[in-house]
């Protein structure tokens, strides 16, 4: 048994045997104790012990019932208003939790708790007056708690009342000094109020508070070239150079500061003088390569600067594959692609796990149009990303090129069925399907997949162009072909092989003439003129009678390649053989 239950007894013990040595009471008899009205119990802790364990248990509705019966019960227990106004607060039902935070205060004005929930609810009611008149209270009679101080100057800030909050944060500025997070507090106070003077004043203050912290300086000279204020922050970047020479950052900065003065000279220098700081981190100076130098700057006059720039990162730091990665996107923005390469081939030496570098990677062997190298990295790729249907599509172009056609279908029916809901590149994969089909002998399948093609993206110049050609040589819906055709060409009209498909069609369709004018402007483009359109050429001469001509067509075709099985004949025989 507790202590204070054995006093308690010992005093009733006490007053009972008072009362039964009064004369009074002796008259009466044992039925007169129960003329003495019996006082109602202020709380019952064990029923608010069983519904804070319905409450733990997560039995929120059922401990809320409970608590809602208790006030019933025990009208005067400030515990039981408080809990309910916590679970009703929990159901965002601010308005009623304030009630009742508002009742627990008002039976214990004595408890701090009380009063910091009722200024929550009092925020989250949107009655910020009264959670300012609540904090103001807490803060006179809580003087050493700076938290209370906060919340206040922040209620302020809400309220737009700025002179007020300046106030509170000057009287937390009184105990604890100058501090950084209550200077800036102040000054975008004072910016906010156009004061600026008094903006300046309070980022001085902190400088002088903390002579030997660089990062202030930088932070008054941000704000003195905010305010067009150059020669004051130059001042004051020169300043952090003495202070700290090996700062990692300001060679940065003054970069920012002579672009923002249109000084290009200076701009390259301390930029390089950044770059060749090994203290600077590495993705800091990528960012800042990258803002420094647009695409078209690069591309341009400043290319020289970027890729010195990016030497300059490599030599800093030559263990870090993002540094070799930036270059090779610098080369081939440039057009440098074997550089490029090259340069991506270092990155995936130093670290393989970046799937965009081989991407990367296997794309500049296909500009280069280096099929074997993009075969070979393209099978590793896989081995690496086999769930990657970009490097499926490289892997199947390169031996597509190199006229491996089984093994090209076979990657491209791999990866298709990876590729999900990505449109363009599943367009791309029945465009080289078509194209693989058609170099197997099945037209019947090449149709199909171009057709899937189209359905997925009708407006490909390249699987029109390619799906009618093949139509064309098998003499098969020739219109449609015609129709396909001039569509790539309305998007494309000075591509040479579109002009060439189009002629060819026209002389299938008996149209010579006109066949002859396309091809003769496919042949303009002496880059990519093939012995395919040379003997095409020829064929539309032949029947229009010029045959000398022809024949000498057919030759040049044979000397540059690529004509049909048929082209020796037709010069020996001396006659177009239709195919």
């Amino acid at each position: 048994m507790k202590q204070s239950e054995i006093k308690f007894i010992c005093l009733m013990v006490f007053l009972l045997g008072a009362m039964v040595g009064s004369p009074l009471l002796a008259q009466q008899g044992e039925d007169a104790v129960d003329q003495y009205p019996k006082e109602k119990p202020v709380s019952n802790p064990s029923a608010l012990i069983d519904a804070k364990k319905l409450l733990i248990a997560g039995n929120v509705q059922d401990a809320e019932a409970s608590l809602r019966k208790y006030i019933e019960k025990y009208p005067s227990d400030p515990v039981a208003y408080f809990e309910l106004a916590r679970i009703i607060a929990g159901k965002k039902d601010y308005p009623e939790a304030k009630l009742f935070a508002e009742k627990a205060w008002e039976l214990d004005n004595t408890n701090i708790w009380y009063q910091l929930f009722l200024a929550e609810t009092c925020k989250l009611s949107q009655d910020y007056e009264q959670a300012v008149a609540i904090y103001e209270d807490i803060v006179a009679t809580n003087p050493d708690n700076l938290d209370h101080y906060y919340q206040l100057a922040a209620l302020y800030l809400g309220l737009g009342k700025y002179q007020q909050s300046i106030k509170i944060y000057n009287r937390i500025e009184k105990r604890v000094g100058v501090s950084e997070e209550i200077t800036l507090q102040k000054h975008k106070i004072y910016l906010h109020l156009k004061e600026y003077h008094n903006a300046e004043a309070e980022l001085q203050e902190l400088v002088k508070a903390y002579p030997g912290d660089s990062r202030y300086y930088s932070i008054l000279a941000e704000y003195y070239m905010s305010r067009k204020k150059n020669e004051k922050a130059l001042e004051l970047y020169n300043r952090i150079l003495e202070i700290d020479p090996n700062n990692a950052y300001i060679h940065m900065t003054l970069a920012d500061y002579y672009r923002k003065t249109d000084d290009r000279q200076k701009v390259f220098e301390e930029l390089k003088l950044g770059f060749g700081n090994p203290n600077l981190d590495v993705d800091t100076k990528i960012n800042i390569l990258l803002s420094f130098y647009t695409i078209n700057e690069i591309v341009t006059d400043l290319k020289e600067q970027a890729f010195e720039l990016s030497e300059l990162l490599i030599q800093t730091h030559p263990d870090d594959p993002k540094v070799f990665s930036i270059q090779g996107d610098l080369l081939a923005q440039d057009q440098q692609f074997e550089a490029a390469r090259n340069a991506f081939l270092k990155v995936i030496a130093l670290d393989s796990s970046k799937y965009i570098v081989w991407e990367e990677l296997l794309r500049m062997d296909l500009l280069m149009t280096d099929y074997e190298h993009l075969r070979k990295y393209g099978k590793r790729g896989l081995e690496l990303y086999p769930e990657q249907p970009v490097i499926y599509l490289f892997s199947a172009l390169a031996e597509l090129q190199l006229k491996n056609y089984s093994e090209a279908e076979k990657l491209l029916n791999m990866g298709v069925k990876l590729v999900g809901n990505n449109n363009e590149i599943l367009a791309q994969y029945y465009m080289y399907l078509g194209d693989v089909y058609h170099a197997l002998d099945r037209p019947s399948d090449s149709d199909k997949a171009y057709e899937k093609s189209l359905q997925i993206k009708d407006n490909n110049p390249y699987v029109l162009n390619n799906y009618s050609y093949y139509l064309s040589i098998r003499g098969k819906d020739l219109d449609k072909a015609e129709q396909m055709t001039k569509r790539a060409l309305s998007m494309d009209p000075e591509n040479s092989s579109f002009q060439d498909t189009y002629g060819w069609i026209l002389f299938k369709l008996g149209q010579h003439e006109q066949a002859l004018e396309w091809i003769e402007k496919s042949l303009k483009d002496q880059q990519n003129q093939s012995g395919e359109v040379l003997e095409h050429y020829g064929d539309v001469l032949y029947n229009l009678d010029r045959k000398e001509e022809a024949i000498n067509y057919w030759k040049m075709a044979l000397e540059k390649g690529e004509g049909s099985k048929l082209l020796q004949e037709k010069i020996t025989q001396k006659r177009w053989i239709e195919k």
